[in-house]
């Protein structure tokens, strides 16, 4: 079963789907079986996609392996990952930096994802650099981005909370 195969394949998306859908059956104990199950989908995928990287990369991180998520979110960029899956990279890449003491390293690769076009990953992406900034002792940035992202979802008082997160930043 190793046809290559493009991501546009409907069928491929779905299996890796369903496989990311059944990641907490595995648990910690089976970490490495999933990481193989992710590994045998992915080897159907024609060598050069950046979409292999990128899926295995994820399979890393989400098993407690930042270290070796980081090169392969970086090789997923390198190969022209784009769209929606590009977006999901640069937050992962960003949070993995992080997690191996490189947040300012993530919080380059975040800061134009705030001018980027709007999506459903723009609260991930500010609460990811949010914490970057954190780890580099930037709270104050932080906390502004944090209630500047959850303002838009409170049923009232919008408006303060947006202004709030302004403030905590003009103020510095």
């Amino acid at each position: 079963m190793s046809t290559p195969m493009g991501t546009e394949n409907s069928v491929w998306e779905e299996r890796i789907a369903a496989a990311w859908a059944a990641f907490d059956e595995y648990g910690e104990e089976r970490a490495d079986e999933f990481r193989a199950l992710i590994d045998g989908l992915v080897a159907e995928l024609p060598a050069d996609s950046p979409v292999g990287p990128f899926e295995r990369a994820c399979a890393f991180d989400s098993t407690g392996h930042s270290d070796k998520a980081v090169p392969l979110y970086q090789e997923a960029l390198r190969r022209g990952l784009s769209g929606y899956r590009a977006r999901r990279t640069k937050i992962q890449l960003a949070s993995s930096l992080r997690n191996t003491g490189r947040a300012e390293e993530g919080v380059a690769l975040l800061e134009p994802e705030l001018t980027a076009p709007s999506d459903e990953l723009d609260d991930a992406v500010r609460a990811t650099l949010a914490l970057c900034l954190s780890s580099l002792g930037r709270d104050r940035e932080g906390l502004s981005l944090v209630l500047g992202a959850l303002a838009p979802h409170l049923p009232r008082y919008q408006r303060s909370m947006a202004n709030y997160a302004r403030e905590l930043v003009r103020s510095e």
